[in-house]
């Protein structure tokens, strides 16, 4: 039969315009496409081969195959399956939106599920994806039915394709456009294939180089896989040295089906990052192709150091394939994913528990994320925490529930205090009243903590109380109060910039003074915090509150000292307590001048003249 040109049956230039503008955001896809729809191929041919031998022939040296032809321009992909007819080109090449899978899909219902082949090219438009690199498409198939003869189809994208005789095989030739030369390249045709086609059933070969591992080992039974098959694995897909720390393989069936395998690494990978540009460590396919790498839909934000794959051969796919549809069996997906690794972390912590800490000294941070962001599990998230205390050992933990479970009977909250390091926090004046009282005191030194309170507000009725928080302290008696009060009157006029308030405080010990916030105010670290970031507003840090002891010495010497001492003497215990809480004072100069006057006036002769406020 001789070529004739026929109309498309759609609206060809606006959907091309969508196609190649809209659907795909990376050039690259199209070969994705092409060897998608050259396994199909295979496979159909396969699946009817079973009914009617005489089809294959006896072939069993099933591949795909890549030519780059650099001199004529093209690149071809070429299959040994099932072909097309002259009207299932006409058809499905003529229309777009319209695909021999989807109807070959229809056409399954009835059969064996084990005999189905797992197609993906449901949409009919990835092989438009040809045309953001080619300005001309040529297909040459053979349809595997005895006596058929081989059809050319060639189009320009641009309203019209011509149907021919050929003498060849299958083959989709691309004439690849000037700016498109990149892909006659191996070197990136085995980067793509590698990317998006790695786990194809089929070899997918470039000259006499298989470019696809296609060790899909996630779709194998666990019962079948060895350790150092999973740990290469793992190896291969996160180009890590290391092996993983603990290796998850799921395989959900039923209602919900899909295979997942994921890995939890021994350590922060080289390419970690803390901010919002990582999301994701798991990446998407559907019947082993490459959907979408590092998936958010797949898990929770605090747990993209998980890495691994899922696959789904139920999952509805959008035209372009690279955004999924609103789909519940997503969210099943996600929620089977969160509920398996934190499982698999409960199940190391009750019985691999130094492997626990290693796990946890590199991604405990994002647990405590999680607290904030994984309502449903927030509590199993926390009951996962480890916490050093004013009750552990440096380097040693505790964890929620046994500081609960702790806990005296009259003690209602669970008290933490948040610092740069463990020997700052555990010699803060905040926790001596605490120390005193047998009660502990949870030490959080971790940036994300301040996070972790603000999200984790109780835990099994008990309340989290910072301990530099004024509510936090206890009241003095009104007669002490009284004896005071001409000194904290004193102090108020002298010290009204600098502080919010002056009050006796009974929760210090062995400290003269002390400086918390109000319930509501930002603390000393989140400031510091805040400061660090550039995040403080115009005003700067906000004032706090500077409580004295009255049974220390230093504060009982402001009873009888006059006005210049108190102001100066104020100001030197003010100053300890900025230290204290660990903050930097405002003039270290002054302050190291007003110490050195005190040590002056001290040795000189009692009749030298006080030392001036500075």
């Amino acid at each position: 039969m001789s070529s004739e040109t026929l109309e498309f049956k759609t609206e060809l230039a606006q959907l091309l315009d969508l196609i190649i503008h809209s659907l795909y955001t990376k050039k690259e896809i199209f070969l994705r496409e092409l060897i998608s729809n050259a396994a199909d191929a295979i496979d159909r041919l396969r699946f009817e081969s079973l009914k009617r031998p005489e089809l294959s022939q006896g072939k069993t040296n099933w591949k795909i195959t890549l030519t780059p032809d650099e001199k004529a321009g093209t690149l071809t992909v070429s299959d040994n399956g099932i072909g097309m007819t002259r009207l299932a080109i006409v058809e499905n090449l003529g229309t777009i939106a319209r695909s021999g899978t989807r109807a070959f899909l229809e056409g399954l219902k009835a059969a064996q599920a084990e005999q189905r082949p797992e197609l993906i090219g449901q949409f009919g438009v990835g092989f438009y994806a040809s045309f953001m690199v080619a300005d001309r498409v040529t297909v040459v198939s053979r349809s595997a039915e005895p006596g058929a003869d081989a059809v050319q189809w060639e189009s320009d994208g641009k309203g019209a394709f011509t149907v021919g005789d050929a003498e060849r095989g299958t083959d989709v030739i691309l004439h690849l456009r000037e700016d498109a030369r990149e892909f006659l390249q191996g070197w990136r045709l085995k980067e793509i294939v590698h990317r998006y086609s790695d786990f194809i059933d089929h070899p997918v070969v470039l000259g006499e180089e298989t470019l696809n591992s296609r060790q899909a080992i996630w779709l194998r039974s666990k019962t079948e896989i060895k350790p150092e098959e999973y740990n290469a694995f793992y190896k291969q897909l996160t180009r890590d040295d290391q092996d993983p720390l603990k290796t998850i393989h799921i395989a959900a069936e039923g209602a919900m089906e899909f295979r997942a395998l994921l890995f939890i690494p021994s350590h922060r990978p080289w390419d970690w990052l803390m901010g919002p540009q990582k999301k994701s460590g798991i990446d998407l396919f559907v019947r082993r192709v490459l959907i979408m790498h590092e998936c958010e839909e797949l898990a929770p934000t605090y747990l993209r150091f998980i890495r691994g794959v899922v696959d789904s051969a139920d999952l509805p796919l959008n035209v372009s394939r690279e955004t999924l549809q609103h789909n519940p069996l997503m969210g099943k997906i996600k929620a089977n994913v969160v509920n398996r690794v934190l499982k698999t972390l409960e199940e190391m912590k009750e019985s691999e528990y130094e492997t626990y800490l290693k796990f946890y000294d590199q991604f405990g941070d994002n647990l405590k994320e999680g607290v904030g962001q994984d309502w449903n599990n927030r509590q199993r998230i926390a009951d996962l925490l480890l916490f050093e205390s004013t009750k552990t050992e440096a380097g040693k933990f505790t964890t929620l529930a046994k500081y609960v479970d702790a806990m005296a009977a009259d003690q209602k909250e669970i008290h933490y205090l948040i610092g740069e390091t463990r020997q700052q926090l555990e010699n803060s004046p905040y926790v001596e009243s605490f120390r005193a009282k047998g009660e502990e005191v949870l030490l959080l030194t971790d940036p994300v903590d301040e996070y972790l309170v603000s999200a984790l507000d109780r835990y099994k009725e008990k309340s989290l109380k910072a301990a530099d928080r004024a509510e936090a302290g206890e009241s003095v008696d009104a007669a002490t109060v009284e004896k005071f009060k001409p000194v904290i009157e004193a102090l108020k006029a002298k010290l009204a910039g600098d502080v919010e308030d002056i009050r006796l405080s009974a929760r210090l010990k062995t400290s003269a003074a002390c400086l918390v916030a109000k319930e509501g105010q930002m603390g000393a670290h989140m400031e510091r915090l805040m400061a660090r970031m550039g995040r403080l507003d115009e005003r700067g840090a906000e004032k706090r509150i500077l409580e004295l002891n009255p049974s220390h010495p230093a504060v009982i010497a402001l009873l009888n000292a006059d006005d210049a001492k108190r102001e100066t003497w104020g100001r030197i215990l003010l100053d300890e307590a900025v230290i204290a809480e660990g903050s930097r004072l405002k003039d270290p100069a002054a302050f190291a001048r007003r110490v050195n006057d005190l040590i002056a006036a001290i040795a000189a002769p009692a009749s030298a003249a006080p030392p001036s406020p500075a």
